[in-house]
């Protein structure tokens, strides 16, 4: 009975880190459409403030695996809390100088903080329990990790994409008092949400000073190489799902409003008074309003429908995967995600708006069903196969300018075929762990 209870309350103070990296992924989503006003960026160079959030997990995922491996778990997601404060607080001058390189310093730093928890916590709730219910568990945390990616995109476009960005030409024509005040304008827009979310990374991490989390790791956590990991080909094939689906995911996220101005869909939600019923709302619940906003702040709220669709699709998964096998649910969502595509390419307005909005729903159980199906059976290589699947998140840091590249030579709708690529080979994943496993029926 303790052992059930410590494992409750580790699970609740983990499913907790899940929601802080979720919000922050999706934050840094909102930034997009304003560094690229701000820095006059190709749709190529603003993909490149993502290959900096994500890079931190290819060139960090291995050696965070490392360092765990030598100051323990607790230890680790202290160390990963400290170092996404330290990221938060750089928003702070890189805002006041108006400088991306600091910009992308300041995401950089953030991420490998990141990367140091999901490296702990992923591989951690897989083993809070049995083996069997790993997908279950990993789906119902992720699923707080969607709720976090859920509240973000209203926090960016109330917070961050409210105010229309000035042209450099634009900003010449102000006086000097008045062009002081909107560089003061713009720069609290960004610090804000960064400042308030280091504060709370802050509290979390005397919470995890004094928390106490049970040791399920033995000894045995450090035996075995990456080199006896990357020969498990099941694993491997994990690493290039979990590398696909991320870098899907976030190009859809990362360029959402960029596609909805592009098929010009600001006119039609401000004639709808539904549409701008649901976008007060939200906007009311935040304590703004949207008289004057920029027409992206009233495309970024819809963005939390994307996102909410993988809160609610977890929930949903969470159960399915205990009930069915978890590659088969996987193959189906990724199936119905390639559909949801087709149809928004072929279609305009409200339909192609809502059927790539709908991709989030299907997004929802693909991380963690990839990544409980790849470490299946590896017993004393898990640590290392977390290494390796973390690492895998650099997807997201190489697709999302690929489609930005496509998008500025072929428009949004021929880029979608990227990622429509992508949704493929996880499809092609689930029906091969399918076929390699019998399902597994719990009561």
């Amino acid at each position: 009975m303790a052992t059930k209870t410590s494992y409750r309350n580790s699970f609740i103070l983990l499913t907790v880190l899940f929601f802080l990296w979720g919000f922050i992924t999706v934050l840094v989503d909102s930034l997009i459409p304003r560094l690229r006003d701000l820095f006059t960026l190709s749709y190529f160079q603003a993909g490149l403030v993502q290959f900096a959030f994500f890079g931190a997990y290819f060139l960090l995922s291995i050696p965070a695996g490392f360092i765990l491996s030598k100051i323990g778990y607790k230890r680790g997601i202290i160390l990963g809390l400290l170092t996404m404060g330290l990221g938060c607080l750089l928003f702070y001058p890189a805002a006041s100088f108006r400088v991306f390189g600091i910009f992308m310093l300041a995401y950089f730093i953030l991420a490998g903080g990141m990367t140091i928890l999901q490296v702990a916590a992923n591989p951690f709730v897989a083993v809070l329990g049995d083996e069997d219910g790993a997908s279950s568990r990993l789906n119902l945390s992720q699923a707080f990790n969607s709720l976090g990616t859920a509240i973000a995109p209203a926090v960016g476009a109330l917070f961050i994409l409210r105010d229309t960005v000035k042209t450099k030409e634009e900003i010449a024509e102000l006086g000097g008092a008045a062009k002081e005040a909107y560089y003061a304008s713009e720069a609290a827009a960004v610090q804000t949400p960064f400042i308030g979310l280091a504060l709370f990374i802050a509290l979390i991490t005397v919470i995890f000073v004094f928390a106490k989390l049970p040791k399920i790791m033995g000894n045995d956590e450090s035996t075995g190489s990456y080199l006896d990991a990357i020969k498990k080909p099941g694993l491997m094939m994990g690493v290039l799902g979990i590398f696909v689906y991320v870098g899907a995911e976030v190009a859809i996220g990362s360029y959402l409003v960029n596609y909805f101005l592009d098929m010009n869909m600001v006119p039609l939600i401000r004639e709808s008074p539904a549409m701008m019923s649901f976008a007060n709302t939200i906007a009311t619940i935040f304590n703004k309003s949207l008289v004057g906003a920029d027409d992206k702040a009233i495309l970024g709220i819809f963005v939390i429908c994307y996102w909410s669709g993988a809160m609610i699709g977890r929930f949903v998964g969470s159960y399915l995967t205990r009930i069915m096998q978890p590659s088969r649910v996987l193959a189906l969502f990724s199936a119905l995600a390639i559909t949801m595509i087709i149809i928004s390419i072929l279609t305009t307005g409200y339909i192609s708006m809502w059927s790539i909005l709908s991709v989030g729903l299907f997004n929802s159980i693909m991380f963690p069903t990839i990544f409980t199906t790849a470490i299946d059976g590896l017993g004393e290589l898990k640590p290392k196969a977390s290494g390796l699947l973390c690492t895998a998140i650099f997807g997201g840091a190489v697709i999302p300018p690929l489609y930005g590249l496509c998008t500025d030579f072929m428009g949004f709708k021929t880029a979608l075929f990227l990622v429509i690529l992508c949704y493929g080979y996880i499809m092609f994943y689930g029906f091969t762990k399918r076929s390699s496993k019998p399902s597994v029926q719990h009561n």
